[in-house]
């Protein structure tokens, strides 16, 4: 059990460990049951195949490997709650392999990730221990906190302006290679975006998509399952407002 657990728990720093795996949830809130003998996926949108050919479109894409964190890959069920907190530690994932770090700072655990937002007083001291929503803006909070990279926050009044954003995606993409986050309201499912792709017709954006719960499986059941997958802009839902958490820390490793 990390220090940040113990406190949280009021527990000693002499304590022993505790059996997390018989951890539960009660009402509203959590606690938190975590497996520290995780594998995740790695890079797994990279044997996805193209929405149009490749002679007739062009494509910028993340730069980098990362971890593909999703519902549960920890231990914690998150789901209905968590998708934010999954993309964030996807993003931070990749920024880890970029920089070569050692295991402090690590990918935060979904507590550590609250407490950090506390901690800042982004967020009051209940939000520990809860299943709130965080979207674009705390992941902003959090990878400025832990690995001093400010982000680019993009607010998109409705989906049918995501065609007016699309040059700027590209742009990061081409000038960064860093993974974004999009959270929404009326399409409130937070997701990364890792690649933007157009044609003379269309325009597409690649998601990695953190809803998926379950243990490890192959590339082409998330591709089957659109968890990750090509989306066109038209797609997305053009009632719902979107915001873009875009880190300004380029890719120095393919």
């Amino acid at each position: 059990m990390r220090a940040v657990e113990r406190t949280w728990l009021k527990m000693p720093s002499t304590a022993p460990n505790l059996d997390l795996s018989k951890a539960l949830s009660l009402g509203s809130e959590v606690v938190f049951k975590m497996s520290h003998n995780r594998t995740q996926m790695i890079c797994p949108h990279e044997d996805l195949s193209e929405p149009v050919p490749s002679s007739t479109s062009t494509k910028m894409i993340v730069n980098g490997t990362y971890e593909y964190w999703h519902y549960g890959c920890d231990g914690l069920d998150d789901r209905g709650w968590g998708c934010g907190y999954r993309t964030l530690q996807t993003i931070a994932s990749w920024i880890r392999f970029q920089r070569n770090l050692p295991d402090d700072p690590r990918v935060p655990s979904l507590p550590e990730i609250q407490n950090i937002l506390v901690t800042m007083e982004d967020k009051s001291p209940t939000f520990r221990g809860s299943r709130e929503w965080i979207g674009s803006f705390e992941v902003c909070l959090v990878l400025d906190h832990l690995y001093d990279i400010p982000s680019k926050i993009i607010h998109v009044n409705q989906g049918s302006q995501l065609k007016s954003h699309f040059p700027t995606i590209q742009e990061h993409f081409r000038r960064f290679g860093s993974p974004i986050m999009m959270g929404g309201d009326q399409d409130c499912s937070s997701k990364g975006i890792f690649g933007a792709l157009a044609s003379s017709t269309s325009q597409y954006l690649l998601i990695v998509d953190p809803h998926y719960w379950g243990k490890s499986c192959s590339n082409a059941d998330l591709f089957e399952n659109n968890w990750i997958h090509w989306r066109k802009l038209e797609d997305f839902v053009d009632s719902s407002f979107y915001n873009m958490c875009l880190p300004q820390i380029k890719a120095v490793q393919s």
